[in-house]
């Protein structure tokens, strides 16, 4: 037996987050010199993220470009998302069911196996025949039109699946840029508001469009919101200092005699954004806050006159905040215990330095992932291509907030539903796609390239050289792991010489806890064992280590949740 009374341990669970604004000295060992597409784990640890993949197999038409890219993507209802993309807005399920009989190239009535969560009427997709259709019932599609929308008729054999794709709700939306859009309902009727900066503002009532041509309502808004039953629209181009807003109740009418007005702010509207019963009205340089019913008890007060936004879509509610990508990073506005006051906060210090590389702010995109409380921000732009697009992850957690990397996520536009259950987080692409976030072991097909490293740990002696003896990893995977351990000396100092990576996954590795070689619990299966633990024999010494994990193939997520690491000491340097 081996005489391991020399050997000492380190023990720490993984907690904290990235933080890169810290000394080696200062850092503790759970935080992360490098967390990317890794995220805080509710349940404690470091989770790798989940995947993303394609909400609807059908590209959004484009109208001049197939570089288009989609301008919104918009959860409507139970089932329907609305898109924009080019000049015309879209809607759609991403419902699917097999033929039920085959059909020839000219039935105007189409049987499947269940119609349940089609749209009453629109537009189908059988191989690459498109199919209009007026009406449906529980197994049919009735009032068919074949080979709509430039496409050939066809017959299609039993079994062939049918999938609903995009049936155009609008269009004539000439040079529109990406959209604003707010879901509401006035009086019983579930609405969808956009505007894009370049055509009037128009809403969608599940029936049809209507676009607001009030003559006193701005005709090219960029942006919009809904407060106390008003419509508030702002953004124009020609006067970008002022909000606009509707009779209450009526989205439609902007006359003053009714009870719409405008307000005028000392800055340029960047965002309007609806909390706790008022209104924030961010600028480039200020933000204000609009409290009251109605015209006739509106009151706009300064929240502060020291900083702005600096992209309108970073504005977004995170559990009981909101959060927005100010010149110093992100921030909140958070309401305090005293009426009225109001309290600003930075939160993302401890990865300030990505924030200060960002090259453009007119493409940000941002989104919340409403199960975890998770704020994500990317910073897209016209040059990094999809593999080397980043982004933060904000993790609110009972000790504030935890952060992370993103890479490998570019989105046109963002959308997520609380209402929806499950709740649904999408978002465009600009490849015509719209993508369901959340979902699946990779991004679209391509490998999710998770990475962790711990910091240089000194075992609280930096001049003492460390003997490594065995690492012993507490871990939580969801499935097959593809991942690999590694040790870096000495501050990965070319003069140090680090061992070849080390296979994570049930094949090499030793559970600790249970008989045999399984790491995943009793008989190797999946969810016997939530935490395993893993002991690895490693080799090497050096006056610091870092411990790092690296994806190397298509992995279903796991949860890093802390590491022993069993050392002898060596001599004094």
């Amino acid at each position: 037996m081996a005489d391991d009374s020399g050997v000492q341990p380190l023990q720490f669970s993984c907690e904290g987050g990235l933080v890169l604004n810290r000394s080696a000295f200062t850092l503790e060992p759970g935080m992360a010199l490098e967390l990317t597409n890794f995220e805080s784990d509710i349940n404690g640890g470091y989770r790798r993220i989940n995947g993303f993949e394609k909400w609807n197999t059908s590209l959004v038409p484009y109208s001049n470009l197939s570089s288009e890219a989609v301008l919104m993507a918009a959860s409507y209802g139970l089932t329907e998302i609305i898109a924009a993309r080019g000049e015309s807005v879209y809607r759609s399920t991403n419902q699917t069911s097999p033929l039920n009989g085959a059909i020839n190239n000219s039935v105007t009535t189409i049987t499947v196996d269940a119609t349940s969560g089609f749209t009453a009427t629109g537009t189908l997709l059988i191989g690459t025949e498109q199919i209009t259709y007026t009406g449906i019932n529980v197994t049919q599609f009735t009032g068919c039109s074949r080979a709509a929308n430039n496409t050939t008729a066809a017959a299609h054999s039993d079994n062939a699946v049918v999938t609903q794709t995009w049936t155009s709700i609008d269009s004539g939306r000439s040079n529109a840029k990406k959209f604003s859009f707010r879901r509401y309902n006035f009086t019983g009727t579930d609405k969808l508001i956009w505007a894009d900066g370049s055509n009037r503002a128009s809403f969608y009532n599940g029936t049809s469009v209507t676009d607001i041509s009030h003559s006193s309502a701005p005709s090219a808004p960029s942006i919009v919101e809904v407060f106390q039953s008003h419509v508030f629209l702002s953004g124009q181009a020609s006067s970008p200092n002022e909000v606009f807003f509707s009779a209450p109740y009526l989205e439609t009418d902007f006359s003053a005699a009714a009870g719409a007005g405008s307000i005028s702010i000392d800055d340029t509207v960047v965002a309007l954004k609806t909390f706790r019963d008022q209104l924030y009205i961010f600028g480039r340089e200020k933000i204000f806050k609009l409290l009251g019913n109605t015209v006739a008890d509106f009151q706009l007060q300064p929240v502060t006159r020291d900083l702005g936004c600096s992209s309108k879509h970073s504005v977004q509610e995170l559990g009981g905040d909101i959060v927005f990508l100010a010149p110093d990073g992100l921030r909140t506005i958070a309401g305090t215990d005293k009426i009225g006051d109001v309290e600003l906060g930075t939160i993302s210090k401890p990865v300030q330095t990505k924030f200060d590389d960002i090259k453009t702010f007119d493409k940000i995109e941002s989104v919340v992932v409403p199960s975890k409380t998770q704020y994500r921000i990317f910073f897209v732009n016209d040059t990094d291509s999809t593999t080397f697009t980043t982004g933060i992850i904000a993790s609110l957690t009972q000790n504030g907030f935890v952060f992370s990397e993103l890479k490998g996520i570019r989105p046109s536009c963002t959308d997520y539903d609380n209402e929806r259950q499950p709740q649904t987080v999408v978002h465009g692409g600009f490849d015509g796609y719209v993508y369901l976030q959340e979902s699946g072991n990779t991004f679209d097909g391509v490998t999710i390239n998770g990475k962790y490293r711990s910091p240089d740990l000194t075992m609280g002696d930096a001049g003492i050289r460390k003997d490594m003896q065995r690492i012993i990893i507490n871990y939580a995977p969801e499935a097959a792991v593809n991942a690999s351990l590694s040790l870096k000396y000495d501050y990965d100092s070319p003069t140090s010489t680090s061992p070849a990576p080390y296979v994570l996954n049930a094949g090499d590795v030793l559970a600790l806890y249970a008989t045999g070689s399984s790491v995943y619990g009793g008989g190797g299966t999946y969810g016997g064992q939530r935490t395993p633990l893993v002991r690895q024999p490693v080799e090497g010494s050096g006056f610091a280590v870092a411990v790092a994990v690296d994806d190397t193939a298509a992995s279903a997520p796991y949860s890093l949740k802390g590491f022993q690491l069993e050392f002898g000491v060596g001599a004094r340097r």
